[in-house]
């Protein structure tokens, strides 16, 4: 259960949250009449989300707000004022504030603000271990993984932390970029800062600038009052651009300017504002070639690409699968009756299919399991279905059949072995390694075969590594 905290000495403001947030099971609300009582409240309570006046007898907002982000910087703070100017409220804000709003209160606006505060403050409490990760203990929230490629991203992870160099991270969807991109501030020296994030392909493109940079009052319609944005709430900290790469040209080039200066005007604003934020962009677009056909700044791109992470797609380290799964379990065993274990050829299927959706379609297929199973064992058939189907053969007739088999018994007789079983077998899977370019995943789903079938056979074969290239 989320806490929030509201600070007004006004009895009629605190009666109003009551009314409004009192019946949410999800929050527990709790009200202080002064910054003092506050101050006193919260190292005992610790709220998730504080929402606190401006204008109060004693110990003013401002005060109040300095006070609290000293003690616990990642507190998000939302401002109130009932004044028509909010230059009080936007000097706050450099001091740390999550947001503002005014007063009288529009109902809506103010419970989806209350609900991205709250969203925010889970995102930055979140512990991402880079660690490769061998005990049960230690899968939560981390970045599961032992294969060679993930151990790789493990050791990027670290070297960034250690630093302040913008990243790109890229992979295709479902393949945990946020995750990284967390996992990098968590262990950066920004991470007593906020960490915003924001996906330029989910907003529309009218309001995108609006959301990273702010607006002015009047800059266009609906813009009633001037808004911070996301770069000025992350200052100091770290934000998170997903999916830059649809991100419109003119919007590049303000990204740009702030990488450059660290300056940017808001919309329909003139004058300029400075900001500190480390910025980490992911796509999963390839942005070269995004460059190459004009639709995405070249010098925008080596701005960003100054150290890449490049996440495997789940298909690549098929190995990781077992750990995955043993994480899946392992994070909804609290919650109800859930299988304990994987059926042998539940995995067979899992590790065969071709994962499109990389993670997040693994973690989809095993709640539905999850659902499905009817004892503490998931089978192949609680599997959605394109996923529990054995490998399908590809019908050959049967004449076909007859003169395959009589060219390749030929063709053992000519070798010097006539173990035709064997010859044809090595054969085979040195072809479908060369015709995959080495990898082993695509070269077992080709055959009909699981990977540690394949690679027990490259070894029984002595199939040399420049044809098995991982």
């Amino acid at each position: 259960m989320d806490k929030l905290l509201l600070i007004d000495d006004e009895a009629d403001v605190r009666y109003s949250f009551e009314r409004i947030f009192g019946g949410d099971s999800s929050l527990s609300l709790r009200c202080a009449g002064s910054g003092e009582e506050a101050l006193q409240i919260i190292p005992q309570w610790r709220p998730d989300l504080v929402l606190m006046d401006i204008r109060m007898a004693g110990l003013n907002g401002i005060e109040t707000l300095k006070r609290l982000r000293e003690s616990d910087p990642k507190t998000p703070v939302i401002l109130m004022t009932a004044f028509g100017t909010t230059q009080m409220a936007i000097q706050a804000m450099k001091h740390g504030a999550y947001d503002y709003v005014l007063k009288p209160f529009e109902v809506p606006r103010l419970k989806q603000l209350v609900a991205d505060a709250l969203h925010a403050a889970r995102t930055m409490r979140q512990v991402v271990s880079y660690q490769p990760l061998l005990d049960r203990e230690d899968y939560d929230l981390g970045i599961v993984g032992r294969s060679l490629a993930m151990q790789e991203v493990f050791k990027l992870i670290g070297q960034l932390a250690a630093s302040d160099v913008t990243a790109l991270i890229t992979g295709e969807s479902g393949t945990g970029k946020e995750l990284v991109a967390r996992a990098i501030y968590h262990h950066s020296d920004r991470s007593k800062r906020p960490f915003l994030a924001i996906n330029c392909a989910a907003i529309p493109e009218a309001l995108l600038e609006s959301e990273l940079f702010g607006h002015e009052k009047g800059a266009f319609t609906g813009a009633a009052t001037q808004r911070i944005g996301k770069f000025e709430q992350s200052h100091g900290g770290t934000l998170f651009l997903d999916e830059i790469g649809d991100m419109s040209p003119a919007t590049q080039t303000k990204i740009l300017r702030v990488l450059q200066d660290g300056v940017f005007e808001r919309v329909g604003g003139g004058q300029p504002v400075r900001v500190d934020v480390r910025i980490i962009a992911a796509t999963n677009k390839p942005l070269e070639q995004a460059v190459a056909a004009r639709q995405f700044r070249e010098d925008l791109f080596y701005r960003l690409n100054v150290v890449r992470v490049r996440l495997p797609a789940l298909r690549e380290r098929a190995d990781d699968i077992p750990l995955l799964l043993d994480y899946f379990l392992a994070k909804a065993g609290p919650r109800g009756h859930v299988p304990k274990s994987i059926h042998p050829l539940a995995l067979e299927a899992l590790q065969r299919h071709h994962w499109p959706g990389n993670v997040r379609e693994l973690e989809n297929a095993v709640q539905r399991a999850m659902v499905i199973a009817k004892g503490d064992v998931i089978r192949a058939e609680d599997l959605p279905a394109e996923i529990g189907k054995p490998a399908q053969s590809v019908p050959v007739a049967h004449d076909d059949i007859g003169s395959l088999s009589n060219k390749l018994f030929e063709w053992a007789r000519g070798s010097k072995s006539f173990r035709v079983i064997a010859a044809v077998e090595r054969e085979l899977i040195a072809n479908a390694l060369r015709e995959t370019d080495g990898n082993q995943v695509q070269a077992a789903k080709l055959l009909g075969i699981t990977r540690a079938t394949l690679r027990k056979r490259i070894e029984k074969y002595g199939i040399k590594r420049e044809t098995s290239i991982q």
